[in-house]
């Protein structure tokens, strides 16, 4: 290998390397997180117009939740990345299960919604 091409090489992954450092000290990257059963409820109502929330599950490791609505509805809640992504749905899709409540939303791309205890 020549001297040029090494050079070239630690060049490159000292490169990488600093960009690594700058991502993690920005904080970017980062999954985010339901803070409190507030933020859960205050979250359903911004994703559903007209939806007033009445109490919620936060999940143990406050990736997902669910929160019912005053009219009987569900909204269940998880973390895409820092965001929160949303879907309403009736109670019927929502089980009890050993590890907690199952949200079963039907589609492909959101996925069924695991709220541990």
């Amino acid at each position: 290998m020549s001297n040029d091409k090494l050079i070239l090489l630690i060049a490159s992954l000292v490169a990488i390397f600093a960009v690594t450092a700058l991502v993690r000290w920005l904080g970017l990257g980062r999954g985010g997180a339901i803070a409190d059963d507030a933020a859960a409820r205050a979250e359903a109502e911004a994703a559903f117009v007209g939806f007033r929330a009445a109490r919620a599950i936060l999940g143990r490791d406050r990736q997902a939740a669910l929160v019912e609505g005053a009219d009987g509805s569900v909204a269940v809640l998880k973390c895409h990345g820092v965001h929160v992504a949303a879907r309403r749905l009736p109670r019927a899709a929502i089980r009890e299960t050993d590890e907690g409540w199952l949200a079963e939303t039907g589609e492909a791309r959101f996925g069924t919604v695991l709220v541990r205890r």
